[in-house]
């Protein structure tokens, strides 16, 4: 995931959700893991470990280079 605009720099890409399936081919399977307010905390300049609300992407794929992307928005803390 990323967060889109923060008040600290941090990581382009942080890995906060995995695991690893595997499919015979042709074969779907549903893979359901959420993305709590927890996941998003991060120690800022005060070092206090805190979520800001904004703009956040999540990146679900194969790789860090092969993936979907989607947006998400944490609101009012």
């Amino acid at each position: 995931m990323r967060d889109v605009v923060g008040s600290s720099t941090r990581p382009v890409k942080q890995l906060k959700g995995f695991e690893k399936i595997s499919l015979a081919v042709g074969e779907t399977r549903e893979v359901i893991f959420r993305i709590t307010e927890e996941d998003l905390k991060f120690y800022d300049a005060n070092l206090k470990f805190v979520a800001e609300p904004g703009a956040f992407k999540v990146f679900v794929g194969s790789s860090s280079k092969d993936v979907q992307e989607k947006d998400f928005t944490l609101t009012g803390l």
